[in-house]
Order: structure tokens, then C-alpha cells, then sequence
């Protein structure tokens, strides 16, 4: 059950960039998991330059939900912990039911620097793109641990492969949405995987993608264990190219397995030429081969035909305005 707290009080003072007409939307959404001794100070910053703050607590068991709230922050809270993935689609559903304009994301662990805001949402304010990224790898030069620049690059790397799109920082959390893209976009998965999620859905919508550069601080020790945090996302990547790019996930491995196929037959014609003896073992190898290489192949065709014909059906109910998404959870207001 998701529960929205009363709406915060509008904040003074706020400084909204020039090119913000009076009559647009915006709100800055803070997803938060137990980030208490954090999430006051980013939603206050936040308030300097936007009066609509939206926190997203997803299930915390400290005071992340009542600090955000006191802070002047509206807050809906997730009744359990849910995943990244289930917060950001709880905000997106929020701005649609409220026709917000456009949203700028940031993480609630003090990690992203607010005044930057302005720079994530220009390029969505000035129509130059729908999702706008916050690169940690660009002109601004951050102290970032080299273990976890390592392990960014190598996320990066993987994401741009499997998604067929390439940008600097496939795992950076702060980033704008333009309003195509909030009627648009809904993640599927339910782990820390929907910033590598983001790139296989702007390639399906052919939603435009940019980077601006953006500061980054890590001070404190990370929450939860990087290896397996990278092995996590690595998981869930590897599920999205199953779902997204089925040709791509069944076919290579298929067509790697026919050709070591075809090098065993060749080997075993060798050992048969010299020996005059059929290599039994080899040859049941080799026949196993070929068969999973071509069933792969095979499977691979049938699931990319699939997919494609569900999202010709897909844009049809579009073009027709049938509701993008249904709501699968109860919301009750405190």
C-alpha cells in the first residue's frame, strides 16, 4: 500500500531558472530509502530553486518519511520496500495524474550537489531533449573511489552494449524528464537496475538523450556491498536484453555455439581422416552443439517477431489514447 503524507507547505524564496515559464510544472523528486540524517538538508537545498518537492520513501524504518515531511517536502510512502524501480514509477504515475511539466531526480543521500538542478532540467526546459543524464564522468572532476570508478565505467560499458545506447554515465541518478517522457516511461524492473532500464526504453520510444556535467560526493561509506551491488545490476542488465533485445541475448550465444559446432565437425573429419576411427565422444559433442546453436538462433527470431508485433499493437492503443498504464496499487491519503 502506498500512503501520501499531506502536502508540504509551499517554501519562499525559491529560485526557479529564467527560462521557467510561470505557467509550467516542476517538481524535484527525491527517492529515499532510511536516508534520515540526509534527506532534510537535500530537500531544503532542493527548495531554493523549486517549490514542488516530492520524496519517495520506500519503506524506511527510520525517519526518512517524517524528516522529508518537516523539511517541507510532499512525501508518499511505499508501506514496504519496494526498489528504486517502484519508487521511480510511483513518481512518474504521481506526475501524470498531476500534469507536472517536468521532473529533475536526485538521490537523497547528499551525494548529488541541488545547486545543480538548473543545469539538469535546461536542455528539458529548452526542448532539447526528453531525459536528460547527470554525468559524473564529464568536465567536472570528482574525488570518486577507484573501485567504485571502476565498477561505474565497467556498468557503463555493459548498459551502452546491450542497450545500443551510448552515453558517459549509464548509473547516474540525476536526471531530468521532459513530459514525454513521464507519459512514456515504466520500468518493469524492481531492483537498482532503472537507470540501465532508461537506455533500453529511450531507444524503444526514441525518446532524445543528454548529458550535462554534474559534481558528486562520496563521502560516506557505501550502504551495501559494491560487488554485490554490481553483480545485482549486472543480473538485471543481463534480464533486460533477454526482454528488450531477445535476438541479441538468444542469437549470439546460438551462433558462437553453431560456429564452435562446425570447428568440432572439422576436427572430428581430421581425426577421422588420419585414424580412420569416428571419434564417438567428439561427434556427440559436436551434435550437441549445433543443435543448441541452431535452436538458440531459432528462439532468439521467434521472441525478437514477438516482441515486435506487441509494440506495433502497443503504439496503435497509443495513437488511440488508451491509457498508457494502470494503477496496481490502492493509494490512501493520511
Amino acid at each position: 500500500m502506498t500512503q501520501i503524507l499531506p502536502e508540504a507547505k509551499t517554501a519562499q524564496n525559491t529560485q526557479p531558472p529564467a527560462n521557467v515559464s510561470p505557467l509550467m510544472k516542476v517538481t524535484v523528486v527525491i527517492p529515499a530509502y532510511n536516508e534520515a540524517r540526509f534527506i532534510g538538508s537535500v530537500v531544503i537545498q532542493s527548495l531554493r530553486y523549486f517549490s514542488n518537492v516530492l520524496v519517495i520513501d520506500d519503506g524506511s524504518d527510520d525517519e526518512t518519511a517524517y524528516i522529508a515531511k518537516q523539511a517541507g517536502a510532499q512525501v508518499i510512502r511505499h508501506e514496504t520496500n519496494q526498489g528504486k524501480s517502484q519508487a521511480v514509477n510511483t513518481a512518474l504515475e504521481w506526475a501524470r495524474r498531476n500534469m507536472v511539466d517536468a521532473l529533475v531526480f536526485l538521490d537523497g543521500d547528499g551525494q548529488h550537489n541541488p545547486d545543480e538542478i538548473n543545469a539538469v532540467l535546461a536542455p528539458v526546459l529548452e526542448n532539447r531533449a526528453d531525459l536528460v543524464v547527470g554525468s559524473r564522468f564529464m568536465s567536472i572532476k570528482s574525488k570518486i573511489p577507484i573501485y567504485r570508478r571502476f565498477g561505474q565505467h565497467a556498468l557503463t560499458a555493459a548498459t551502452n552494449l546491450a542497450s545500443n545506447v551510448t552515453i558517459s554515465d549509464s548509473q547516474s541518478g540525476f536526471r531530468s524528464f521532459s513530459r514525454r517522457a513521464i507519459e512514456l516511461l515504466h520500468f518493469r524492473g524492481t531492483g537498482l537496475s532503472v537507470e540501465s532500464e532508461m537506455q533500453f526504453l529511450v531507444k524503444e520510444h526514441a525518446l532524445t538523450i543528454l548529458e550535462v556535467p554534474i559534481s558528486v560526493v562520496y563521502e560516506e561509506k557505501a550502504k551495501r556491498n559494491p560487488f554485490a551491488h554490481g553483480v545485482q545490476i549486472v543480473s538485471n542488465i543481463a534480464g533486460l536484453i533477454g526482454q528488450n533485445r531477445p535476438l541479441f541475448f538468444f542469437g549470439v550465444p546460438g551462433l558462437i555455439s553453431l560456429v564452435m559446432g562446425i570447428i568440432w565437425s572439422l576436427i572430428i573429419l581430421d581425426i577421422y581422416s588420419r585414424s580412420h576411427e569416428l571419434a564417438i565422444g567428439y561427434a556427440l559433442i559436436d551434435v550437441m552443439l549445433i543443435i543448441l546453436g541452431t535452436l538458440s538462433i531459432f528462439v532468439g527470431l521467434i521472441l525478437h517477431s514477438v516482441r515486435a508485433f506487441f509494440l506495433d499493437m502497443k503504439k496503435i492503443v497509443l495513437r488511440q489514447g488508451a491509457p498508457l498504464h494502470h494503477k496496481n496499487e490502492k493509494e490512501t491519503k493520511l
